[in-house]
């Protein structure tokens, strides 16, 4: 009887596991529609791969993260993106990087990367960061960071960096996808096209909305 207990303990525990670790792949594209005939099929999710036997040094290669970008925009940074469009080695990897550069008091505003958790790492400069959890605690975790702190954004949440030196600032940034995706909120949501409806936007913000069709009718610049 012992040895029958023991056999459908383990049986259940590895049931469980097997349960526990199943889980479909991260999408690695906004949307991914499902199609029944093959041939009307243009995207796959990720890229399509290239015989291993014709892949090359430079598929795994990225020149120019040295080079400074041109913060000078209404957000005061520029983010230099290294992901599977740059180096298509990184296909199937999981895993990115950037560069984001910050001009005194610039800002990386407030975004989401809705396929990837991000560590950040200040090369120069000082900044503070933080990001917001979600509904319905909504608490900022904020901190200031030096030269050599690093610092974690989970994946989907929302987060920002901002320069508070008089100096310029430059940061390293790794994704846990080799897509991660970025979502600016200011500009996703004034920003969007067509429009979202200034009456929605109005009593979800509680502004007027003449406030938001002004916002609307603004330029609002993509720092990526």
């Amino acid at each position: 009887m012992k040895g029958v207990c023991f056999l459908v303990t383990v049986a259940l525990l590895a049931l469980a596991s097997s349960l526990a670790s199943a889980s479909d792949p991260s999408p690695l594209q906004d949307t991914c529609v499902a199609i029944n005939d093959p041939k009307d099929g243009v995207f796959v999710n990720g890229k399509f791969c290239k015989d291993p036997k014709l892949a090359s040094a430079d598929d795994f290669f990225y020149y120019g993260l040295h080079i400074p970008g041109n913060v000078t925009n209404p957000v005061g940074s520029m983010v230099t993106p290294v992901n599977v469009e740059q180096i298509p080695g990184l296909n199937t990897l999981g895993i990115s990087m950037a560069r984001i550069d910050y001009a005194p008091y610039g800002q990386n505003p407030p975004h989401t990367h809705p396929r990837a958790t991000e560590i950040l790492v200040v090369l120069e400069g000082t900044l503070l960061v933080g990001f917001v959890t979600s509904n319905n605690e909504n608490r900022l975790i904020s901190k200031v960071l030096n030269k050599g702190d690093v610092f974690v954004f989970p994946i989907g949440l929302i987060h920002f960096q901002f320069n508070v030196g008089k100096t310029n600032a430059v940061a390293l940034a790794g994704l846990s996808s080799q897509n991660p995706g970025v979502i600016t909120i200011a500009n996703a949501v004034f920003g969007s096209d067509p429009p979202i409806d200034p009456d929605v936007l109005a009593r979800a913000f509680q502004l007027d909305e003449d406030v938001v069709k002004d916002l609307q009718s603004r330029f609002w610049w993509d720092n990526n």
